[in-house]
């Protein structure tokens, strides 16, 4: 019983660590990648090794806007998209969002909110802490596309 105790005080503090590392410059600079303001995008940029909580991160993010925003998902307003940070196509994209490291972003035009941090808290532990923050980003970008 101690052993898994402290098997999941490591896997806890392992997930703070690598949620709360740098990876999101504050700062947004235009270049020829643009982010549309007509509509919502998602991303979750990562590399090619991922653990357990990386990949439930990006399919609980998912799940959640695809559950929150079926009719905007199916349209084409709100995307989700899975960047592999280690793919040279990615580049552009990740130095528009400013993306040093794994992370969960939402933009749309010029504002840009990173998630990451709360995807790693909630994604596996509470997953309806979770969707209630990504709704709470979203949800007023909604309001302004409509």
């Amino acid at each position: 019983m101690r052993k898994i105790i402290w098997i999941s005080v490591i896997v806890v503090a392992l997930a703070a660590f690598l949620a709360f590392r740098p990876g999101i410059k504050a700062d947004v600079a235009s270049d020829t990648t643009a982010i549309a303001a007509d509509k919502v995008e998602v991303y979750y940029f990562h590399f090619s090794r991922r653990c357990v909580t990386c990949i439930a991160v990006e399919n609980k993010a998912q799940e959640a806007i695809v559950a929150l925003y079926p009719d905007e998902y199916s349209k084409g307003t709100i995307t989700f998209a899975s960047v592999n940070l280690e793919d040279e196509k990615s580049k552009p994209l990740a130095e528009k969002a400013k993306v040093t490291g794994q992370a969960l972003v939402i933009m749309s035009g010029d504002f840009r909110k990173d998630l990451t941090a709360e995807g790693f808290m909630y994604a596996n532990n509470n997953f309806g802490k979770f969707k209630a923050e990504i709704k709470k980003t979203i949800d007023p970008l909604v309001r302004e596309i409509k």
